[in-house]
């Protein structure tokens, strides 16, 4: 099988060794021709180490070191070039907590090229379509995520319901488009800012329903003061979607 029939899954990691292990294991079991990349911000917990023997028993997995901290949308940026430098097919981006199960990667997988249907570029696991959903959230996390979204979808005349989540299939050739140097985000608005450019691109979307579970282990990344950061670069991308400057 060529580099260009597979499918590369990306993984941003920050102390994530409680969870790893097993999701790694699982991702496999569900996605057996899958590569997976472990982009990690030198994780004091051991994670990267981690990564790095499994690669030596695993030719399926790979770790890309960085310096500290940079910021998830940085992390899935470099994902994305390394899968568009090894010329893989698909691009597939997951959480490490679980809040992404693996069951979902065939399905997330076979939507990019649907039977009897014209080929998208990219699919959103999304929880706010028929069948999907959030499990474990409290009503405050909820809430941030339902108006940040509906910001996104107006401001941005986006089409998908689920603008700002993280579980997504790109085709390869499409990430090719994307001016990377042109990006205002660095965290979580990423997941905002990569759909609008790929709307601007012409790419085309689809969703399939997922159940988002909060983690179980270890700290989540999120906060208020990220999500005011997304609000402040959607509404700059906003004034770039009116005036075109």
């Amino acid at each position: 099988m060529s580099f260009a029939d597979r499918t590369l899954i990306n993984i941003a990691t920050y102390n994530e060794i409680e969870n790893l292990p097993g999701l790694v294991e699982e991702i496999f079991r569900y996605a057996p021709n899958a590569h997976l990349l472990i982009v990690d911000d030198n994780s004091p917990d051991g994670t990267g180490q981690w990564v790095d023997e499994q690669a030596k028993q695993d030719q399926r997995v790979h770790c890309l070191h960085r310096s500290g901290k940079l910021g998830l949308g940085t992390a899935i940026m470099a994902g994305m070039k390394y899968a568009i430098d090894n010329d893989y097919r698909y691009f597939l981006n997951m959480d490490a907590d679980y809040s992404h199960h693996p069951k979902y990667l065939p399905q997330l997988i076979a939507a990019m090229e649907p039977v009897g249907g014209k080929p998208v570029d990219l699919v959103i696991g999304s929880r706010y379509v028929p069948g999907g959903g959030v499990e474990n959230w409290p009503l405050k996390r909820l809430l941030m995520s339902k108006s940040v979204n509906a910001y996104a979808r107006w401001l941005l005349w986006l089409k998908p319901h689920d603008c700002s989540g993280g579980y997504r299939c790109y085709r390869t050739s499409v990430l090719r488009k994307l001016d990377f140097e042109a990006y205002h985000s660095r965290g979580y608005s990423f997941q905002q800012e990569t759909l609008w450019r790929m709307k601007q691109a012409g790419a085309k979307f689809a969703e399939v329903p997922i159940v988002f579970a909060d983690r179980v282990k270890g700290n989540s990344k999120i906060n208020l003061r990220e999500a005011r950061r997304a609000i402040k670069i959607i509404a700059r991308l906003a004034v770039t979607n009116w005036t075109g400057l």
